[in-house]
C-alpha cells in the first residue's frame, strides 16, 4: 500500500487544483457521449499496444502446444514465486494493490477546491471507472461459460479468460490514465506508471504459476482490461487517448520477457 499512499500524498496538493483548462476532473463525465465518440474511443483503444501486444502474444503460443508446456513448467518450477500457494496469494494481494492504486489516482486528480462540487466531480468520475471494471468483470465471466476451458491445475472450468488479469489491467490503465492529469513530475509519473504496469504483470504471471490459468488465459485477460480502461476513459470521461507509457509481457520457456516502451 505504501506507493498509493505516496501517491496520495505527492499528489495532494494537486488534487486541490484544477485542470489547465479551469475544469474538474471527473466535470465531463458523461453517459451520453454519441456514437461518434464512441467509435474513435474504440478505435483508440484497440490501437493501443496494451490490447493488441498481449493477444498477439496469446496467438502465437497456440503453436503447437507451447502454451500447455509454459503452463506445466510454470506450475512446477514456480520461479517467481516459490510454490503455487505463494503464487495463489501474491496474485490475490496484487490484483487488490491495482484497485487501491486507482483509487489512490482518483484521490489525487485536480478536482478544484475541497466543497460539494469537488465530492461530485470525483464522484461522477469514479463511476466512470466503477463501470468499466463492471463491464470487464461481466465480460470475462461471459467468456469462461462460453469457453469452458478447464484450469491446468484442474479445479475448474473457467480459465479462460483470467478474471483477476483482466481487473488488474483495467486498473491498471485507469490509473495511467489520471496520472496524466496530475501535476507532477515526468520522473515520478513514469514510476507509477511503470509500477502500474509491474503490478498487472505480476498479477498475471502468479496466475500461471499458481496453476490457475495458461498463459494465453492471462494475456487475453490483460489485453480485455487494458481496452475496456482505455474505451471508458476516453469515450466517457473524456481523457486524452494513449498514455505515454506501453507494455507488454510474453512468456517464455525460460521466465517472462517484458518490454517498455516510453514515448517523450
Amino acid at each position: 500500500m505504501r506507493p498509493h499512499l505516496l501517491l496520495v500524498t505527492c499528489c495532494l496538493c494537486s488534487a486541490c487544483a484544477s485542470l489547465p483548462d479551469g475544469s474538474r476532473w471527473g466535470d465531463s463525465a458523461t453517459l451520453t457521449p454519441g456514437w461518434q465518440r464512441l467509435k474513435v474511443s474504440a478505435a483508440d483503444a484497440a490501437k493501443s499496444p496494451w490490447v493488441w501486444g498481449p493477444l498477439a502474444g496469446a496467438a502465437v503460443l497456440q503453436v503447437d502446444s507451447w502454451d500447455e508446456d509454459l503452463a506445466d513448467w510454470a506450475s512446477d518450477d514456480t520461479p517467481l514465486f516459490g510454490s503455487a500457494q505463494n503464487a495463489e496469494d501474491w496474485s490475490d494481494g496484487l490484483r487488490d494493490a491495482s484497485v487501491l492504486g486507482y483509487a489512490a489516482s482518483v484521490l489525487a486528480t485536480p478536482s478544484g477546491a475541497f466543497d460539494g462540487d469537488w465530492l461530485t466531480a470525483k464522484a461522477r468520475g469514479a463511476a466512470v471507472g466503477v463501470g468499466a471494471f463492471a463491464v470487464t468483470a461481466g465480460i470475462t465471466s461471459g467468456l469462461k461459460s462460453l469457453a469452458s476451458r478447464e484450469r491446468p491445475n484442474g479445479a475448474d472450468d473457467e480459465s479462460f479468460p483470467s478474471g483477476h488479469a483482466s481487473t488488474a489491467a483495467v486498473f491498471g490503465t485507469m490509473t495511467v490514465r489520471n496520472l496524466q492529469s496530475i501535476d507532477t513530475s515526468p520522473a515520478l509519473r513514469t514510476t507509477f506508471e511503470l509500477g502500474a504496469g509491474a503490478i498487472t504483470a505480476g498479477t498475471a504471471w502468479a496466475r500461471v504459476e499458481a496453476g490457475a490459468h495458461y498463459p494465453s488465459d492471462v494475456l487475453v485477460g490483460v489485453a480485455l482490461g487494458n481496452f475496456m480502461a482505455a474505451f471508458f476513459t476516453e469515450a466517457f470521461l473524456g481523457l486524452e487517448p494513449g498514455a505515454k507509457l506501453a507494455f507488454s509481457a510474453e512468456p517464455t520457456r525460460g521466465g517472462a520477457l517484458v518490454r517498455w516502451d516510453v514515448h517523450f
